[in-house]
């Protein structure tokens, strides 16, 4: 069969749509500190999270993690710290050699240490998969209990592209071998504003 003979057919086969079920997330509500919660996790999956009081500090503090990084990208007006611009139009091949991205998370999740991006918060969605190290920037207030509560905020976006980051990349095989940064970046820090 033709390619085009296959997706017709399966265009043709296609079964019924059936409506999301209703779920009631005051089942799911819990009191708990979300920024403590959210920094165990993120932690819990190899990463880093740090607290700051003051946006001023933040350049500080990202240099005072990464004081080797010279090949930085940044995503974001809150840091000065890009020294390499891209866009749309950068080939993503030339970004192997990128030490840092810095880029804003919209929100982020406590019950598992995940931030989403979306695709407006980074110039070329490669990004926070290529480079060495990426910091995460969120803000106190878009952390969300479950996952529930963030895709429901998320539901009201455009449907473009986006993606939950938790942890650094790792991977580990059935010799229990763990090897961190196999498809991404080798470390994570997430900083919460």
């Amino acid at each position: 069969m033709s390619r085009e003979s296959i997706l017709k057919a399966v265009k043709q086969n296609k079964p019924t749509s059936l409506p999301l079920p209703e779920i009631d997330l005051n089942v799911f509500a819990e009191d708990k500190d979300l920024v403590k919660t959210f920094i165990g996790n993120v932690e819990f999956v190899g990463g880093r999270a740090v607290e700051l009081d003051d946006i001023k500090n933040l350049d500080i503090e990202i240099k005072k993690l990464y004081p080797n990084a010279s090949k930085i990208v940044s995503c974001t007006k809150a840091s000065g710290l890009g020294s390499i611009s891209i866009s749309e139009s950068t080939d993503p091949h030339g970004l192997e050699a990128i030490d840092l991205a810095i880029i804003h998370g919209e929100l982020a999740v406590a019950e598992n240490g995940a931030v989403w991006i979306a695709e407006n918060d980074v110039t070329l969605r490669v990004l926070p998969f290529i480079t060495n190290d990426l910091v995460l920037i969120v803000n106190k207030k878009d952390i969300h209990l479950h996952m529930h509560s963030a895709f429901e905020a998320i539901s009201k976006r455009d449907r473009t592209f986006g993606v939950f980051i938790s942890g650094p990349s790792k991977t580990a095989d059935i010799e229990q071998c763990l090897v961190i940064g196999a498809q991404g970046a080798v470390s994570l820090t997430v900083i919460i504003l």
